[in-house]
């Protein structure tokens, strides 16, 4: 049997969450906020989802050194050494190398969880019978495993996976083997996928045993390997930020998708359905949030909404707003900041925040 002590939960935080500008900024991304208007940022929900998974001393976050003080002040349970400082952004790949081989010389067995720090899960209760059918899975075998989501729209936004049906694992659960990880398609692409029953939304949420994914970095990325290599005698020392400091900027600037996922061999994924998003955009939380008749989604106690409908409200400032006959908007302040823009144009966003 599984032990809960040998689990470990990666949460990586070092986003800086553009596209939901204003609201999200450099100073303070979208992990850090109260998106949802349920009285819980996005990192500390993403912790929650993971109780009586993982011990609280066995949690990670992997974030810039700018959030720190933001992790430690929102997640007050984790160890202070568990809280890992990227120097400079470098995608994904090398994020999860640091904390692979730190985790590796305390607890050579460890199962991983590596997820991302801004997801909203629904059905909480069904995504925990996923995660602990994955580690029950990526404690027996050296298989990488994903979770792929069902998809249900012909979503453009999102990475997708190609199942094997064929090929289904040894598990007891429904896991089957990759046959490929495919870009973000065009729409036609995307309705494509959807009238197939192999195909799922990538998650970016990955479960492996430690020796599985350290194994992998060696084949696949020696030369990220032998920077973690190099820093291992550093770990827990007063040295190690120094030493991270040094040499974590030569890393590639690379995501584990293009690092290791599309390069192994010993893939699998785990379909599931439990009330996903990656909550990327404006439009995303307009899809996944509670809406009034008029199809609204107001976050926010003092909003007042006249013959207006499709809009997404994001105020949760004190100011009370009042808006009149506006069809498909987002309206979002923050601080001295007012968005006023089609949610259809929300692809804009991102270059009107950094004008």
């Amino acid at each position: 049997m599984m032990s809960i002590d040998n689990n470990h939960l990666v949460i990586m935080a070092g986003g800086i969450g553009s596209r939901f500008w204003p609201m999200s900024t450099p100073d303070c991304p979208k992990q850090f906020i109260d998106v949802l208007g349920c009285g819980r940022t996005l990192i500390q929900l993403t912790m929650d989802r993971f109780k009586d998974i993982c011990l609280s001393e066995n949690i990670w976050v992997v974030t810039s050194e700018k959030y720190a003080d933001e992790v430690r002040m929102q997640l007050p349970g984790i160890t202070e050494d568990h809280i890992l400082c990227e120097p400079c952004r470098r995608n994904t790949a090398p994020c999860i190398a640091y904390v692979s081989w730190k985790i590796k010389t305390r607890n050579p067995y460890a199962n991983m969880i590596v997820t991302p720090s801004d997801h909203i899960v629904m059905n909480i209760k069904e995504f925990q019978r996923i995660i602990r059918s994955s580690l029950e899975f990526t404690a027996n075998s050296g298989s990488i495993l994903t979770l792929g989501i069902t998809p249900n729209r012909p979503d453009i936004g999102y990475g997708y996976i190609e199942a094997d049906l064929n090929l289904l694992s040894d598990s007891e659960s429904v896991i089957y083997r990759v046959n490929s990880f495919k870009e973000k398609p065009d729409l036609r692409t995307a309705e494509e996928y959807l009238k197939k029953d192999n195909y799922y939304w990538n998650s970016g949420i990955f479960i492996w045993n430690v020796q599985t994914i350290v194994k992998a970095f060696r084949i696949y990325q020696p030369a990220i390997s032998k920077v973690f290599e190099n820093l291992s005698s550093y770990f827990y020392t007063e040295k190690e930020q120094v030493q991270i400091n040094e040499q974590f900027p030569t890393c590639d600037n690379i995501s584990v998708d293009y690092a290791i996922m599309e390069k192994a061999e010993d893939i699998y994924v785990f379909p599931a359905n439990f009330g996903w998003s990656d909550l990327g955009t404006w439009g995303s939380l307009h899809f996944n949030s509670q809406r009034d008749i008029h199809n609204n989604v107001l976050i926010g106690q003092n909003i007042i909404m006249y013959e207006s409908c499709n809009c997404v409200v994001h105020a949760i400032q004190e100011k009370k707003v009042v808006i009149q006959g506006l069809n498909g908007y987002i309206v979002a302040e923050k601080d001295n900041t007012l968005l006023i823009c089609r949610l259809s144009e929300e692809q804009h966003i991102k270059e009107f925040s950094e004008k």
